[in-house]
């Protein structure tokens, strides 16, 4: 466990850089979010509406107890897998509480939703192997339809029963934010490749050549879609996807200034 969650776990929270300087480990400048402005960064939910609303709550009455604003930034991977699809997009897409700014990233789920709606066969049979039946499911459509390899069938579906608004919502998420010292995306960056330069793709789906780079990407990359136990923290990148799906737990970081901390479902 990285130093700083251990302390965190402890209730002990201490800004990151002189923690690093202090053994030692680090000689670059602590990382930082503007003053004044604390930052939620939610890790991928996958239908499970549920553990959103329990994480929500924490993370509402944390934001009390601090003075000045507030973002919340979802990392995308809103649906597919859990039971709840429908519903969640429906809470993204009915609007969100007023007392935090809210950014909500695109996932590769949902990249795949929209291009398997737009008739893109390769990627709807793709979706529905890895979680699109599921989010079929939770629209209420026949389980010989969500189940089934009629492929216009399903595509019908999705027209009939997914309401514009949720469509539009999906079009309209963005790739990436930045924030002071850190980046928020989906899945992680091509290293080597300038950060205004960085495919679409990449962005909602690389793994290893990023998880497995130790560059300095000038800035830390706060990412999900690739699931760990625990939260993974290394000097460039922070992984907060702990498979809510699966494991019951979903995860938040929480920035504010030169101090990071987490809080998660299963607390």
């Amino acid at each position: 466990m990285p130093f700083a969650r251990g302390f965190a776990k402890l209730g002990v929270v201490m800004p990151i850089g002189p923690l690093k300087r202090l053994f030692g480990r680090s000689t670059s400048p602590p990382r930082r979010v503007p003053e004044g402005r604390r930052v939620y960064a939610v890790g991928d939910i996958h239908g499970r509406l549920d553990l959103f609303d329990k994480l929500l709550a924490r993370i509402a009455a944390d934001r009390k107890r601090w003075p000045g604003e507030a973002e919340v930034v979802l990392l995308g991977d809103y649906v597919d897998r859990g039971p709840d699809s429908a519903a969640m997009l429906a809470r993204l897409a009915d609007g969100l509480p007023d007392w935090a700014d809210w950014t909500l990233l695109r996932g590769n789920h949902e990249q795949a939703m929209l291009d398997s709606f737009d008739g893109d066969r390769r990627a709807l049979r793709a979706w529905l192997d890895y979680g699109g039946r599921d989010t079929l499911r939770s629209y209420g459509a026949p389980v010989r339809v969500a189940l089934g390899d009629d492929m216009e069938a399903i595509v019908a579906e999705l027209h009939a029963r997914v309401p514009p608004a949720q469509i539009d919502l999906l079009r309209r998420l963005e790739l990436t934010r930045r924030i002071g010292d850190y980046l928020f995306v989906h899945a992680g960056i091509r290293p080597g490749v300038s950060l205004d330069a960085q495919a679409p793709r990449d962005l909602m789906w690389i793994r290893s050549e990023f998880l497995d780079c130790k560059d300095d990407h000038g800035c830390v990359v706060v990412h999900g879609h690739s699931i760990t136990r625990e939260v993974t923290e290394r000097a460039n990148r922070i992984g907060i996807d702990t498979g809510a799906y699966a494991s019951g737990r979903l995860t938040a970081l929480v920035l504010d200034g030169e101090t990071r901390r987490y809080m998660a479902t299963d607390d």
